[in-house]
């Protein structure tokens, strides 16, 4: 199906549809400004939706634990009362103007007038960081390589090497555990990046017996015919090695990140960043505001819940922008409600 570009006039052009550009969405509505929100993907939700939908998230207030699908669910209904236009499946390539008067364009053709733009791009175009293996490509067709775990159910019963020492090997080692036949944990030290709570189940599993931890090894190569995975062979710095009998490699060694066409905007930008007041999260270049990942200041933490935080405060320092002369009376939602 082909879309015909489109041409929007806005108050605020959000460049992203993940979480946080989500929620500065709903500020926007809260504040009676208009926006629309512009993604490369040709749906919303970022990486929590294309990376991880059935990932649980432990740092989201008042939801002791929600997946990435649920979150982006709930962050669309809750600004479904404002019919937030959305240009998806085209990323922009253009961004050109001053403060009170951008003009966006996508690759598709779209253009938007905007007052102000927020960039919350993530972490840009991403990619997975793959294993540098013979025959790799054969086993990612297959399906018996993948970065990226979007429903759990099409991993039970296999036998899983979960590669990789952070956050997202240990998470993935943890789920997959309840429906798999067997996990290997693989990393080159004994010593994994994680939080307390997280290395503490870890361990209890592998009590249990449901995850084997296979350390100090890293992947040497992949035995298998046609695509289909056998064994994944690793070996120590010493040269020992191992044939893991495995249906399975999920590999998790991050993901290469590149700001595409951002870098390319005119804003100061520093290690895929860019940096930001941290008071109105305004970039160097006046009228351009960036949150969540892309955005960098002292202190900075990437978590999805600082991310919601600056998209308030962006929409607020951007309502001066929209409505100079007209002083904004900062109103609880318990206060105002939804506008109408």
């Amino acid at each position: 199906m082909t879309i015909s570009p489109q041409t929007l006039s806005t108050d605020v052009a959000i460049v992203g549809a993940g979480p946080t550009a989500l929620f500065a969405a709903f500020e926007c509505g809260m504040l009676k400004l208009s926006c629309v929100l512009i993604d490369a993907l040709d749906s919303i939700g970022g990486q929590c939706a294309a990376l991880y939908p059935e990932k649980p998230i432990y740092d989201i207030p008042a939801h002791p634990s929600i997946e990435g699908g649920a979150l982006i669910e709930a962050l669309d209904q809750q600004i479904a009362p404002f019919d937030v236009p959305r240009l998806l499946g085209s990323r922009v390539e253009t961004l050109t103007g001053h403060r009170g008067d951008f003009t966006l364009t996508t690759a598709r053709g779209d253009t938007v007038k905007a007052k102000a733009v927020i960039i919350a791009a993530g972490a840009g175009a991403f990619g997975p960081n793959r294993p540098p293996l013979d025959g790799l490509e054969a086993y990612e067709r297959t399906g018996a390589v993948q970065y990226y775990v979007k429903k759990r159910a099409d991993f039970a019963g296999k036998k899983i090497v979960v590669a990789g020492g952070g956050d997202s090997a240990l998470d993935w080692a943890l789920s997959l555990s309840e429906v798999a036949e067997h996990i290997y944990l693989l990393h080159r030290r004994d010593r994994f990046r994680g939080a307390p709570e997280t290395l503490s189940r870890i361990d209890d599993q592998i009590k249990a017996g449901r995850i084997e931890k296979v350390v100090p090894y890293q992947l040497h190569a992949l035995h298998g015919a046609d695509g289909q995975l056998s064994a994944v062979e690793v070996t120590t710095l010493a040269g020992e090695s191992r044939h893991l009998d495995a249906d399975t490699l999920l590999p998790f060694y991050g993901l290469s990140t590149d700001l595409g066409p951002i870098a390319l905007w005119g804003l100061d930008t520093h290690r895929n960043t860019v940096p930001v007041t941290p008071a109105t999260l305004e970039s160097s270049t006046p009228g351009i505001f960036a949150i969540g990942d892309v955005a960098t200041y002292p202190g900075k933490l990437k978590l999805i819940l600082q991310g919601f935080s600056e998209g308030a405060m962006a929409v607020h320092a951007i309502h001066a922008i929209v409505h100079p002369d007209t002083a904004l009376h900062f109103e609880y939602s318990t206060s105002k409600g939804v506008p109408g």
